[in-house]
């Protein structure tokens, strides 16, 4: 039977501590290989054997650490007991096994067992002197592990808070691409919305006043192709946008209250409704996104008034005071049985207004329908 291959996620850490075990194999077999003057060899062959066991137990050093410990502090105490070995001034695999233990994080069985080790290894040392520099040499590996264990805990922390940073700047990035498709669809909602009602109105009217008033009928056509040309060119800005040109000098600018008037004068001409604008205070510049808003919110205050409101005269109001802009927009009419707050398109108002720190509120007044919005001229909470 065929067996499975090793994946390489086990074989890597067996093939980097197999090479670490021979290393130390080499580093120990030294003395035996280059005889010194005071010992020229030949040497045991039991030199040899506990010599092996001090090393290549290191190959399973990550699985069973403790283990490994054991055997190679069980070899080299046998190792102490040959007449004809070489002298080993430093226990290479012991260091190599004690750091392996700090490292893998292992804490009080193994501290314990390296306690009695050193106990043991001074009770029945040949020499006092050279089983303090293991001792203290052990130890010291021990050390070494425990920092290099601390220094593997805060990397992998850090790479953890980057990760986390990295999804947490792509949900920012989503939050912010969802509020721009919502802020598209209000400007596509209230572009065709507002372009249409003013054309099907002025069309309603057309054919009713072609004969007994010829200019009035004109003047309905002019509305109609004017009110196509204007959201034919705001629809193709905000495809521009969409299409992510690189010629943005050619686009349009976003409307601002400036427009106001162009607005107003637009729907004025729609049969059966007189539109009047009036302004009071000093002008003062408004935010970007404020400046839009408040233009989107006229007209879409104005097309609700002539879908649904069945009104005759409406008022636009533009006060500019000390905190803020004011926007009014209120008719005679009956709102078109739309309670507060109800209709995408005053939902879309209260949006925008909030978008810029500001508030909106829409509902029936006496005599009429009045939506009414307060813009600063600073978003709350941005710094000054």
């Amino acid at each position: 039977m065929r067996l499975p291959p090793i994946r390489p996620r086990v074989a890597a850490p067996y093939l980097a501590d197999t090479v670490v075990a021979l290393m130390v194999l080499a580093v120990l077999y030294a003395p035996f290989v280059l005889p010194r003057v005071n010992q020229p060899g030949p040497f045991s062959v039991w030199a040899w054997v506990f010599t092996a066991g001090t090393a290549l137990p290191l190959i399973w050093r990550r699985r069973f650490p403790l283990a490994c410990l054991l055997v190679i502090f069980v070899a080299l105490f046998c190792y102490n007991q040959v007449r004809h070995a070489a002298s080993e001034p430093i226990a290479w695999g012991m260091l190599v096994a004690a750091y392996s233990i700090a490292w893998g994080g292992r804490r009080v069985r193994e501290t314990a067992v390296l306690l009695v080790i050193g106990a043991v290894a001074i009770a029945f040392a040949h020499s006092l002197t050279t089983s303090v520099i293991g001792v203290l040499t052990t130890t010291g590996a021990y050390v070494l592990g425990l920092l290099a264990r601390h220094r593997e805990i805060r990397l992998q922390a850090l790479a953890h808070r980057a990760g986390e940073m990295e999804r947490e700047r792509e949900l920012d990035l989503a939050r912010a691409a969802t509020a721009e498709r919502a802020r598209i669809a209000r400007d596509m909602h209230d572009i065709l919305a507002h372009a249409v009602s003013i054309m099907v109105v002025q069309a309603e009217a057309g054919p009713v006043v072609v004969r007994a008033n010829p200019d009035r009928a004109e003047q309905a056509f002019d509305a109609i192709a004017e009110a196509g040309r204007d959201a034919m060119v705001q629809l193709r800005r905000m495809l521009g946008v969409l299409k992510e040109e690189h010629d943005t000098g050619s686009r349009a600018p976003q409307p601002t209250v400036a427009g106001v008037p162009v607005l107003v004068e637009q729907v004025d001409g729609t049969p059966g409704l007189r539109v009047g604008l009036r302004v009071a205070g000093e002008v003062r510049p408004l935010p970007a996104d404020a400046e839009v808003a408040a233009y989107r919110i006229v007209q879409e205050a104005l097309t609700n008034t002539v879908k649904h409101a069945g009104a005759s005269r409406v008022t636009v109001s533009l006060d500019w005071s000390d905190t803020g802009l004011e926007v009014t927009v209120s008719d005679n009419g009956d709102g078109g049985g739309k309670t507060a707050g109800a209709g995408h398109g005053l939902i879309g108002i209260r949006e925008r207004a909030a978008a810029c720190g500001g508030t909106a509120e829409a509902g029936p007044v006496r005599g009429g329908y009045r939506v009414t919005a307060t813009l600063p001229y600073a978003r709350v909470g941005a710094p000054v």
